[in-house]
């Protein structure tokens, strides 16, 4: 079965779906069948594959609805080994949608049930806020990956985030996990980012991946081209790094996997 990972912050602008996208073609980049579920109303995580929203016939509204089986709405992109279940902007109806919905909460969970057995990943791009979407995400997710941009306020909101896992937990997902905090948008040249880096390595320990995603211009003009950056400029330092974040996910799986065997 599939590891299903929710790339989560209810704030913007930290780079979770760059995360998300070049994440998900790093590990599709390894030979890793790797399905991008895009859950986010904005649907940026689908343009950064290179799926219009004008080409999308039915999407992951369809699908908590109801309205059509996953696997007839997962479809293919241009990366070997990656595929993916497409959002457009008729998700911003499935918030008002699902609250009347029985099992509104599990609606996700119960619509990958049905795929993730067919891919080793499955990475969720959640939207950035802590709604109902998200905790459906959550719900669905065996862990959750969250990115930190190294800048002052970076440590804003993440008790409330964490708050929300912990209370996913107890309620609807026990085996939830904290997979860790990814730190992005870093410029070593700037003491506040090396400042915040110590800070938030000091107070998460080994929650926190050691790969830094950096500034960088190709990481910013690869959606634009409809391309993860591992596309679009392989020998970017943004690609690099994402393919070294790809390979600690893999050394983390593989760890828990060994140690599972050994219990």
């Amino acid at each position: 079965m599939g590891r299903v990972v929710a790339v989560a912050n209810q704030k913007g602008g930290v780079g979770k779906t760059t995360t998300s996208v070049n994440l998900s073609a790093a590990l599709a980049l390894e030979g890793e069948r790797t399905l991008l579920v895009d859950i986010d109303p904005q649907g940026s995580a689908t343009t950064g594959v290179g799926v219009h929203p004008s080409d999308v016939v039915a999407s992951i509204y369809d699908t908590l609805l109801e309205r059509g089986a996953t696997r007839e709405i997962v479809r293919r992109t241009s990366i070997e080994h990656l595929d993916l279940l497409p959002a457009t902007r008729d998700l911003v109806g499935a918030e008002i949608e699902l609250v009347t919905l029985p099992r509104r909460e599990h609606r996700l969970y119960e619509a990958l049930a049905s795929v993730r057995d067919h891919y080793s990943w499955v990475i969720i791009d959640c939207p950035p806020s802590l709604s109902l979407l998200t905790v459906n995400a959550l719900r669905a997710a065996d862990g959750v990956l969250v990115p930190l941009q190294t800048e002052y306020y970076a440590l804003e909101g993440l008790t409330a985030l964490l708050d929300t896992v912990r209370r996913v937990r107890e309620g609807l997902n026990p085996t939830l996990t904290l997979d860790g905090l990814v730190l992005t948008m870093f410029d070593g040249r700037n003491s506040l980012a090396r400042q915040v880096q110590a800070e938030v390595r000091t107070h998460f320990g080994d929650a926190v991946f050691e790969t830094l995603i950096p500034r960088n211009v190709r990481l910013s003009e690869s959606p634009s081209h409809g391309k993860p950056v591992l596309l679009y400029d392989p020998a970017s330092r943004g690609a690099l790094a994402y393919r070294a974040l790809a390979h600690e996910v893999l050394a983390q799986r593989d760890g828990a996997a060994r140690a599972s065997a050994a219990g």
